[in-house]
């Protein structure tokens, strides 16, 4: 479902996990912000073995996705906080990380909750460490070339949908019925709001451009930040401490 939302995926998360090695080296111990089923501790684990991940969200269906896929391995760790609320690092063991990486889910934030969330996130960073989030960024330079992208990315997804591809509403339907989430899936709805119905989308107040995102995280007193990877409508940025 992921990858048909974002076709280059995993070349974005070769380049987040190409950033975290070079900086950190083999054995890194990385933050998995808003971590959901584990997508990117899972690729980190793969590619080094010898690294910690400690994962935290808030979403009960999607944590538990993640309990059972990483069950057993002691290189794993997982946290339920809530990253609005400004004493979330509390709950954190393992402090302060080498790295924190995040995936497709800042962008549900607002812009000054996301703006502080990034003062936290250098305060659980070593001297040296790296935060690095891919998510939907633009670049508003380019208005031609950004709708003939995105409009060849939109009828891709047609064709696939029209193919049998699962969307983000059939997904969470899927999940739902499924018996052992389905209570998880419960209390996510409670929790957090049906995310197929209206109140489901992201926040108008959202950033959307990368220069935001750059700008914002100097401002919260990382020593460099820049844009290393993007695509018509995503970017990775890096920020080092």
């Amino acid at each position: 479902m992921q990858e048909w939302y974002i076709p280059d995926r995993e070349e974005r998360f070769r380049v987040m996990l190409d950033t975290v090695e070079a900086l950190t080296g083999p054995e890194p111990n990385v933050l998995d912000l808003a971590c959901g089923t584990g997508s990117i501790t899972d690729r980190l684990l793969k590619r080094l073995p010898g690294a910690r991940s400690t994962g935290v969200d808030i979403d009960p269906a999607l944590l538990t996705i993640a309990r059972g896929h990483f069950a057993g391995d002691d290189r794993v760790e997982l946290v339920t906080a809530d990253l609005t609320d400004p004493s979330w690092t509390d709950a954190l063991p393992h402090r302060p990380y080498d790295a924190v990486v995040t995936a497709t889910a800042l962008h549900w934030l607002d812009t000054e909750p996301l703006r502080e969330l990034y003062g936290r996130i250098r305060g659980v960073l070593r001297d040296g460490g790296v935060f690095l989030n891919a998510d939907h960024m633009t670049d508003e330079s380019t208005p031609r070339l950004n709708a003939a992208a995105e409009a060849f990315h939109t009828a891709r997804q047609e064709r696939e949908q029209a193919a049998g591809v699962l969307g983000w509403a059939d997904w969470w339907t899927k999940v739902a019925d499924d018996p052992v989430l389905a209570e998880p899936v419960r209390r996510r709805f409670e929790l957090l709001g049906d995310p197929r119905g209206p109140k489901g989308g992201h926040p108008a107040d959202r950033p959307t451009t990368t220069r935001w995102h750059v700008d914002a995280l100097r401002e919260q007193g990382f020593a460099e930040a820049r844009q290393v990877w993007c695509s018509h409508s995503d970017a990775l940025v890096a920020a080092l401490r």
